[in-house]
C-alpha cells in the first residue's frame, strides 16, 4: 500500500467524495463502487484508522495523509471525521431499472418516491432507513430537490450504496408510467383519515413522501390511489421524514412477513 505524506495528489478533477469513518468503511468492505484513494489527516493515529489502513493495504488503494484544513476547505460544513475516499462517479439509474429490481419479488415491489425533500440531512437518513428496510429504488426529482451528495453520503453511512437511486425530470410522469406497470401509488399525509396499519401493503407500490414543508403536492397527490397517516398518540403533529418513512417501511415489512408467516 502506498501511503503519501503531500498536499497534493494525483487526482486533477473530484467528483465523488465519500466522507466520515462509516461511510468509507463500508465502502471499503462491500467493493460495490472503485475506490480511486484515501485521505487521512496526519493527526489520526486510532484504531479505527489503523482498521481503515488494513483494509485499503489489503485492496491495493493509495492513501494519502493530509492536513486537517484540506479536508475542512474540500467539504465545508460536513463532519469527514478525519477521512475520506475519492471514488468513481456515483451513477444515477432510471426507472426501468429500479421497476426491473422490483420485478423480482412479484406483487411485494418497493420504492420510494421523494416528493421535492430538500433537506440532505433527512435524504441520506431516509436512505440509511429506505436500504435497512429492503426498499427496491428510490425516486427523486431533478429539480427542487436535494442530490446525493457528500452530506446525504455522510448522513446514510454508505448505505446509498445498497441502493439504486434514480432522477426523474417529472415526478408526476414518472408516476404515471409506474401505475401503467401495475405499482399502487400511495401517499403519506398527515391529514389522511386512514391509519398506515389498516392499509394492506401487500402488493406492488410506490411510497411517496412529500418535502418537509409542503408535504405532497398537488400533482402527485392527483396520481395516488391512496393517502395513508401515521396515527397520533401525543401532542406532535408531525415527524421528521426519515422517522416517519422508517414507521411505514416497519408496518409494510410486518405484513409482508406476516403474509409469508414468518
Amino acid at each position: 500500500m502506498q501511503r503519501r505524506h503531500d498536499i497534493g495528489s494525483n487526482n486533477d478533477k473530484i467528483s465523488h467524495i465519500i466522507p466520515g469513518f462509516h461511510a468509507v468503511k463500508e465502502a471499503l468492505l462491500e467493493a460495490l463502487i472503485r475506490i480511486d484513494e484515501l485521505w487521512i489527516t496526519d493527526r489520526k493515529r486510532s484504531s479505527r484508522v489503523n482498521e481503515i489502513l488494513q483494509i485499503a493495504e489489503k485492496r491495493g488503494i493509495p492513501v494519502f495523509f493530509k492536513k486537517n484544513h484540506i479536508l475542512d476547505n474540500l467539504l465545508p460544513g460536513i463532519s469527514h471525521q478525519g477521512i475520506l475516499a475519492l471514488a468513481e462517479d456515483f451513477t444515477y439509474f432510471n426507472l426501468d431499472y429500479l421497476i426491473s429490481v422490483s420485478s423480482n419479488t412479484p406483487g411485494h415491489g418497493l420504492i420510494i418516491a421523494a416528493d421535492h425533500i430538500t433537506d440532505e440531512g433527512n435524504l441520506g437518513a431516509l436512505i440509511r432507513t429506505a436500504v435497512f428496510f429492503g426498499v427496491h429504488g428510490l425516486i427523486l426529482p431533478k429539480d427542487r430537490s436535494a442530490k446525493v451528495t457528500e452530506k446525504v453520503r455522510k448522513r446514510s453511512s454508505g448505505a446509498y450504496l445498497h441502493l439504486p437511486v434514480a432522477r426523474v425530470v417529472n415526478l408526476g410522469r414518472s408516476l404515471d408510467v409506474l401505475n401503467k406497470k401495475g405499482f399502487w401509488i400511495i401517499g403519506a399525509a398527515e391529514e389522511s383519515p386512514d391509519s398506515i396499519y389498516q392499509f394492506d401493503w401487500n402488493r406492488d407500490l410506490i411510497l411517496v413522501l412529500g418535502s418537509e414543508d409542503r408535504g405532497l403536492s398537488l400533482s402527485v397527490r392527483s396520481r395516488c390511489h391512496q393517502m395513508v397517516s401515521i396515527p397520533s398518540y401525543g401532542d406532535l403533529g408531525s415527524l421528521n421524514i426519515s422517522v416517519a418513512g422508517g414507521i411505514i417501511l416497519s408496518e409494510i415489512v410486518r405484513q409482508r412477513s406476516a403474509e409469508k408467516g414468518m
